[in-house]
């Protein structure tokens, strides 16, 4: 039997990547992707709602136009910058589009407080049906965000430790992915004014 010294070589490299992480990384890339994937799907939910539940609102004697501006201007802002799994790893990019998402929970809030004082709008059941489902889509959010960032911890943590590092950084080029973080006032506890 004759030695081929190509064969050998190609056996040698089929080892090597089995043991580098290879198939370890990809898989982990496809689980950050996926659980993105999620995370999109649900603030596109959201942002989908927010024209309905505007309309229903805006349906209410006397409701202040400026809630409802600055509702439609937060989520023309949210749905505006598009974060593919491709720039997961772009700090600026990723803070960009959090701060956008951030921007819209805060603008619904306002808009949820605001409505409080209007008792006719509450009772009505299209307003109703509107709020119970934007409260759902926050509650999917928060779990997909958190699912998402699982991923993302153990994907981090397979380009960062060796020896998958070194496939990740010089066969792949695969860089550690940005994660939700909390906002700078989440340490402190919030005022209730009565």
């Amino acid at each position: 039997m004759k030695h081929n010294p190509s064969t050998t070589l190609g056996l040698s490299a089929l080892l090597f990547l089995s043991g580098c992480g290879y198939n370890k990384l990809q898989g982990l890339d496809e689980e950050v992707k996926g659980a993105w994937a999620e995370v999109q799907n649900q603030y596109q939910r959201r942002a989908d709602l927010v024209p309905n539940l505007v309309a229903v609102v805006k349906g209410a004697a006397k409701f202040e136009q400026e809630t409802l501006t600055q509702v439609i201007e937060a989520r023309s802002k949210a749905t505006a910058i598009k974060l593919d799994a491709a720039a997961l790893s772009n700090p600026e990019m990723f803070k960009r589009f959090e701060e956008a998402q951030r921007g819209l929970s805060s603008a619904l809030s306002r808009l949820l407080v605001t409505v409080e004082r209007y008792p006719d709008l509450k009772a009505n059941q299209n307003y109703r049906d509107l709020q119970a489902q934007l409260e759902g889509t926050e509650n999917r959010i928060a779990v997909a965000r958190g699912r998402y960032g699982d991923r993302v911890i153990e994907y981090n943590k397979a380009v960062r430790f060796f020896p998958t590092n070194l496939t990740a950084k010089y066969i792949l080029g695969m860089q550690v992915r940005e994660n939700f973080s909390a906002e700078a006032t989440a340490d402190k506890p919030p005022q209730v004014k009565f």
